[in-house]
């Protein structure tokens, strides 16, 4: 009998074979089998124990969407493991339910619908059958009133099974940021919603149940593509950004647990990157902290380099993201973008500092004047002798801006100077290079900060430091901007005061030296120019005049006043009483709108300054060169050549009036340049009354 089993069925269960006829024993189909005795008790085991499946088919089960998501791969695994009766069965029905349709007549969307491969999505989103979706949710709803999780899962796997296309990159660099979401029709857009809507409370797990999917789905040799997940992914974070944000140190211990693996963690990268583009915040939130953490991997900064470009480039309104970037995320940025020798490629480095004006802008926030004394530290201990030239200059600029807008910062550097003494005198060196852009309200908290320094200085020296270099350094720098805090321009006031009570001294000593005024050297001088007795024509004019209107007024202005008084009276007190109400409301409407702009102008700089392109900052550039250019080579050649022709038209003048008495000759000159000038308007006149008159003669 072992034999006969052995003969009979090698690895195959013939014992359930549907072909077998009612008539015919197991010895029919192997001759060489065991006695009839052994034949006919195997076929009285089988009509016993199984008289349903060699009477009846095997009963057809119903599809659902789960199945076809997720239980495909293992169907094709495990095809060869069914029974041949089962399997033979199967064939005979594919058979039954095609043998109506004619293969010539099929289309081409019809094939890839069965094959489940199509050339591109776009053809996969126009073949996909809505209704047959529709019917499904229906009956995953009726199936399973009470779990909406199965409802959004079979609709991803429904999805995710139907737009089966070819996707080459994990990230979709090459398209736009809402791909694939964009390609889904309107009616598709209302079907996830409608089941979102309803499905709200776990919308949660159905985000991490879509990525852990779609990772299950990478580790597949030929696993299928991820085109429905993807659109369910954006589908959720669209309305609700925060739900990718809610577990951002599980997702970031995911990443690093995949690390080896770049196809994974740019999958994950991308899921939940997704939440940026409707919300500013989120996207920070999700960039800090799980594509930060990963910039120095060469596989996945380029990734996250570019996505951060193109959320800045969404956003160009920046306050929206203000109190996102703390110190602890803003200076490894800043290693990263001016950091030589990283692990950043040169182009990667370029784009980070390209973006690093914008990043700024969100880490100071919406009140820089009371948040930078936080970033001094920072900006300090990196500002050493040895950094290079684009950091240093870097450092250097944002520590001066520090000091600017926020005074505390002159009180952290105090308490931090004698640790970064280095620093300092870098730092002393620069201040006294660009102290002429200082304001003043920054040179007094500066000039105190100086004389601090110095005190600190003489007790480090007195000390006998080893760091003496440093101190003399720090010294140096210190007393070279001391002297510039003291000196305050050229003094202009002074010396016009000076000069005004140095002649008026020089006439009081005059007139007593010759006893009058009449007398004086002074006066002799004003008689000799002639200003004595224009001055004396002038004053008796004035006096004349003067007491002709006092009398005039004197007589007339009661008579008129009380005129004025009886018919403009109450005309005039009506007005002034509206003035004052237009007065008062004009002060409150201006108070309202000089808040608001105080409010909203430096936000409006702000955006201003991160929404214009850097081709417009450029072309001023390009227009401040050429002013330059105008005010160098033709400006200031002009003015000195008129400064010189002055000078010698001047140095002639005083030669042709040597013997002469001045003003005389000043006089003459005078009258000679009028009737010049008098002459040449007359003929220059008289040419073109000429021309005129000639023109007209041709007519």
């Amino acid at each position: 009998m072992s034999s006969g089993i052995n003969n009979n069925s090698p690895g195959k269960w013939e014992v359930v074979k549907k072909n077998k006829k009612p008539g015919g024993g197991p010895g029919k189909s192997n001759k060489s089998g065991p006695s009839p005795a052994a034949g006919g008790s195997r076929k009285a085991l089988s009509e016993s124990n199984m008289p349903k499946v060699e009477t009846a088919p095997p009963i057809k089960t119903s599809e659902t969407i789960y199945e076809l998501a997720f239980d495909k791969q293992s169907k094709k695994q495990n095809k060869e493991q069914v029974p041949p009766s089962y399997a033979l069965s199967e064939q005979q029905q594919q058979k039954k339910s095609s043998s109506g349709r004619q293969a010539k007549k099929s289309s081409t969307g019809e094939q890839n619908q069965k094959s489940g491969k199509f050339q591109s999505l776009e053809e996969a989103i126009e073949a996909l059958d809505l209704t047959e979706l529709e019917q499904q949710i229906e009956k995953s709803q009726t199936a399973f009133p009470e779990n909406p999780t199965v409802w959004v899962k079979d609709l991803a796997g429904y999805l995710n099974y139907k737009l089966q296309a070819p996707e080459t990159d994990p990230t979709q660099s090459q398209h736009t940021y809402d791909y694939p979401f964009c390609l889904a029709s309107k009616e598709l857009k209302n079907i996830i919603k409608c089941v979102w809507g309803r499905s709200d409370d776990v919308l949660e797990h159905f985000f991490d149940h879509c990525i852990y999917t779609m990772l299950r789905e990478l580790d597949k040799p030929a696993g299928d593509a991820l085109h429905g997940y993807r659109i369910c992914i954006q589908a959720i974070l669209m309305d609700k950004p925060r739900i990718a944000t809610l577990h951002l140190k599980k997702y970031l211990e995911l990443l690093r647990s995949h690390q080896n693996r770049p196809a994974k963690c740019l999958t994950i990268m991308w899921a939940l990157g997704q939440a940026g583009f409707s919300d500013l915040a989120e996207g920070l939130k999700v960039w800090l902290g799980i594509m930060l953490p990963v910039l120095g991997i060469k596989s996945l900064s380029s990734y996250a380099v570019a996505y951060l470009d193109r959320l800045l480039m969404m956003h160009p309104n920046l306050t929206k993201g203000f109190g996102m970037v703390g110190p602890k995320d803003f200076f490894p940025l800043l290693d990263f973008a001016f950091m030589p020798n990283n692990s950043l490629t040169a182009s990667l480095q370029d784009q980070l500092r390209h973006l690093y004006p914008r990043l700024k802008v969100l880490a100071y926030g919406a009140k820089p004047e009371s948040t930078l004394h936080s970033y001094f530290p920072s900006f300090l201990s990196r500002a050493t002798p040895s950094c290079p030239a684009d950091m240093k200059k870097e450092l250097l600029r944002s520590l001066n801006e520090c000091l600017t807008m926020d005074p505390l910062s002159f009180s952290v550097w105090r308490q931090l100077y004698t640790k970064h003494l280095s620093q300092s005198s870098l730092l002393l060196n620069h201040l006294s290079e660009t102290f002429d852009g200082t304001s003043k309200k920054m040179r007094a908290s500066l000039q105190e900060t100086i004389h601090s320094f110095r005190v600190t200085n003489e007790e480090l020296l007195a000390k006998g430091q080893s760091n003496s270099q440093d101190i003399a350094a720090c010294n140096k720098a210190c007393n070279n901007l001391l002297q510039k805090t003291k000196g305050k321009g050229f003094p202009w006031s002074r010396l016009l005061v000076v000069c005004f009570v140095f002649v008026l001294g020089f006439v009081v000593h005059d007139i007593r030296t010759h006893g009058s005024f009449n007398a004086s050297s002074s006066a002799h001088v004003l008689q000799q120019s002639g200003i004595m007795s224009i001055s004396q024509q002038a004053w008796s004019k004035v006096s004349h005049y003067s007491l002709e209107g006092y009398s005039w007024l004197e007589a007339n202005a009661p008579h008129y006043y009380s005129q004025a008084a009886v018919t403009l009276g109450p005309s005039l007190e009506l007005a002034w009483n509206k003035t004052t109400e237009v007065a008062t409301y004009t002060a409150e409407m201006c108070s309202i709108r000089i808040a608001w702009l105080r409010q909203n102008l430096p936000r409006f700089i702000e955006w201003l300054l991160a929404s214009l392109p850097d081709a417009v900052f450029q072309c001023l550039e390009y227009i401040k060169h050429l002013l330059l250019f105008v005010l160098q080579k033709c400006l200031l050649p002009a003015i000195e050549y008129v400064q010189t022709t002055v000078e010698q038209r001047w140095k002639m003048f005083m030669e042709s009036c040597k013997e002469e008495d001045l003003w005389l000759c000043f006089k003459e000159h005078l009258l000679n340049f009028t009737n010049s000038t008098w002459t040449h308007l007359q003929s220059t006149s008289a040419a073109v009354k000429n021309w005129t008159l000639s023109m007209i003669s041709k007519l």
